[in-house]
């Protein structure tokens, strides 16, 4: 089985159909949006500041997210970051370890495609209780407020990136 982190703008028209595809649970979808709604965004971003990255499993798209940069920053962003945003792999590929995947190789192609990077950081409901176990897993770190989420703020974390 081959697993690969790659940006969006790499994928086939095939693999690009394939990704429309993806399918969350409505509760999912409450916290992560749908992929329609990620690649409108991405579509219509400038394209330096907004990059989707998709995760192939032999070559089939399974997980997608978006990272932003300035000057699409949340406000309790770090300007030397970048935010994760609309994380989500597809309902009838999750328990296989894919997440983890995505985060695993995601500092690399942040720092790939942003050098100048210093971290990662994201904002998380504390109701969404598996996203937070597979963040604090994978190393993030707990660094105060985010959005206002359905019961008070969210969680804001960071994931520091070596130079």
């Amino acid at each position: 089985m081959s697993l690969q982190l790659v940006c969006h703008s790499t994928l086939t028209r095939a693999q690009q159909s394939q990704l429309q595809g993806l399918e969350l649970s409505p509760e999912q979808q409450a916290f992560a949006g749908d992929v329609h709604s990620a690649l409108y965004l991405l579509n219509n971003g400038q394209n330096f500041a907004i990059r989707g990255f998709v995760l192939l499993v032999d070559q089939r798209p399974v997980a997608f997210l978006l990272l932003k940069r300035p000057p699409y920053l949340p406000p309790w962003a770090d300007e030397n970051s970048a935010t994760l945003h609309a994380f989500m792999v597809d309902q009838r590929q999750q328990g296989k370890g894919y997440g983890k995947a995505c985060l695993q190789a995601l500092p690399a192609a942040a720092k790939q495609a942003w050098p100048e990077l210093a971290q990662l950081m994201l904002s998380v409901d504390l109701d969404n209780l598996q996203a937070l176990a597979l963040y604090r897993r994978q190393g993030w770190e707990a660094c105060g407020h985010g959005y206002r989420g359905r019961s008070g703020h969210e969680l804001r974390m960071r994931l520091p990136i070596a130079p």
